[in-house]
């Protein structure tokens, strides 16, 4: 009756279920112990199947000896799988098949795939999608910012983040014909009013999507703000890439830090799905992340949590064999990703491949508008790809045996840094951004710590030394030191441990930046 109701009305149906438990919680409970005059009733009372066999009698539905013969044949059934198990060795069908008929498991080899797409058609999206209908009227500010998008993509430089996001889409959208998937709360606007996906009429109220209008043939968007119920909406996106490998599938928290409402999913099933069912998903977590003075609560990610779960081996640098399948056979792909072009990258990666992985990504909130967090349109060209590992582009800042810091960080923390450089004019440190934490790009960060043999090797990170990073990667560069038989320690830089993620107070804050920065820079 609720599923005739919801399909014929197109509502949601509350079904309230009263039951009971017939036996304890386990073998060795006993339920009498804690409710002997409930158990003494329930005891007494027929089975369920007792109940439901007497119905289908009375009514004529089967006679008891078909209901004895389905019983008898069911159990039969049961029996024999519970005997074939022993000797059971999974075949491929088990793990992929149906729609994912098409997708390599984790031993067969995936060749990596480049992710650029030609300026023609990045130009052809990016004229499309800004394009507002005659008959629209559109609001003013945003008519600006589409106007900004639009010359952005036509001279080629200065692309931001939003558009570089809606480009990723629209080329997924478009050129590969895949659904693209995005839940949360405000996603259609963005948390910080970037994204700006669905147009809203200033007059009628009518809603607009451009990036379903992109002209032709293509893949639908489908973009919708959720409630405020992470572990819900998570396990609904969960489930969606379970069934649907031929789309991007994303939830975004409206705040990284929000995430610990979805802990169950993530756990039990994002983290350890293909573990323990063969199970492979390419859900995407888009969490906002990064220190700005917004306190405990609005600040950190937490990616500690998710680099914890990460169940790479620190200690063994691999063989380049095992570098080219690391994806391919981790559990979690965590990244942080710091220019425009680089997040249009990894959003595509997770579509041209022949697997499909987690990712979780953090996601920036000033970098959303900063001057320096731009990309050209080359960097999204054809034959461009994601970068793990950023060396410092700086050309002003010295090379090899000069270097006198090698410091390492993630996110946007390099900007702040950077800017800090420039004001004390100290063009002996270099800045090297790790990009994608997990898997652990082990020949990358060997090949930069190599080109620098007299410099001091740190970690930066604006999290407390208990959270972020560092408890991750510590003992990935040590391998990797090890692993060049190079004696250099690998040191920390950042916030003392705390408890809580981020102070509430202002002042505190700014100090706390001021005590980073002459940490950083004192050598």
């Amino acid at each position: 009756m609720a599923v005739e109701y919801r399909q014929r009305f197109r509502k949601d149906v509350v079904v309230d279920v009263f039951c009971y438990r017939r036996h304890g919680h386990n073998e060795l409970d006993q339920a009498t112990f804690t409710q002997p005059l409930m158990y003494r009733k329930i005891k007494s009372h027929p089975t369920p199947v007792e109940v439901y066999r007497q119905r289908l009698v009375e009514e004529g539905t089967a006679t008891r000896q078909e209901l004895k013969q389905m019983e008898e044949d069911e159990w039969n059934h049961l029996q024999k799988a519970f005997k074939d198990s022993a000797d059971h060795v999974p075949t491929g069908g088990d793990y992929l098949d149906k729609q994912w008929e098409m997708f390599k498991s984790d031993k067969e080899l995936s060749i990596p795939q480049t992710t650029g797409v030609s300026e023609k058609v990045l130009h052809s999206i990016g004229n499309a999608y800004t394009k507002i209908p005659p008959w629209f009227k559109i609001h003013p500010l945003l008519k600006k910012i589409l106007s900004e998008r639009r010359e952005q993509i036509e001279l080629g430089t200065g692309i931001d983040w939003a558009n570089a996001e809606a480009l990723a889409f629209g080329t997924i959208l478009k050129q590969e014909e895949i659904t693209v998937r995005l839940s949360g709360q405000d996603c259609e606007r963005g948390t910080f009013s970037q994204r700006h996906m669905v147009w809203h009429d200033q007059d009628s109220g009518a809603v607009y999507t451009s990036l379903n209008n992109l002209g032709g043939k293509q893949a639908r968007l489908q973009i919708a703000n959720s409630n405020l119920s992470e572990m819900a909406v998570l396990g609904f996106e969960q489930g969606f890439s379970l069934e649907h490998p031929n789309a991007l599938v994303m939830w975004e928290a409206q705040f990284g830090d929000f995430a610990n409402g979805a802990q169950v999913i993530l756990d039990t099933f994002i983290a350890a799905g293909e573990r323990k069912w063969r199970r492979q998903s390419g859900i995407v977590l888009l969490l906002p992340h990064g220190y700005e003075g917004q306190g405990p609560e609005h600040s950190s990610a937490r990616m500690e949590r998710y680099l914890q779960m990460v169940d790479g081996d620190a200690d063994e640098f691999p063989t380049e064999l095992d570098a080219s399948r690391m994806i391919q056979q981790a559990n979690l792909q965590i990244c942080n990703a710091s220019t425009p072009a680089n997040y249009f990258h990894v959003l595509r990666r997770q579509v041209c491949r022949e697997f499909r992985k987690p990712l979780i990504l953090f996601t920036p909130k000033s970098l959303l508008r900063h001057p320096q967090c731009r990309s050209s349109i080359k960097d999204f060209g054809a034959g461009t790809s994601f970068q793990t590992v950023i060396d410092d582009p700086d050309p002003g800042v010295v090379k090899g045996k000069n270097v006198k810091r090698l410091a390492f960080c993630s996110g946007k923390l390099y900007y702040d840094l950077v800017r800090e450089r420039t004001v004390r004019n100290q063009n002996d440190i270099r800045f090297i951004r790790v990009e994608q934490l997990a898997p652990f790009p082990f020949f990358e960060i060997r090949d930069v710590i190599a080109q620098y043999p007299k410099a001091e090797v740190r970690w930066v990170q604006e999290e407390s030394k208990n959270m972020g990073s560092w408890s991750y990667v510590r003992p990935h560069f040590e391998t990797t030191l090890n692993h060049l038989k190079d004696k250099r320690k690998f040191a920390y830089i950042g916030r003392l441990p705390s408890a809580a993620p981020a102070t509430g107070n202002a002042n505190q804050h700014q100090q706390e930046v001021r005590n980073l920065m002459e940490d950083t820079f004192s050598y």
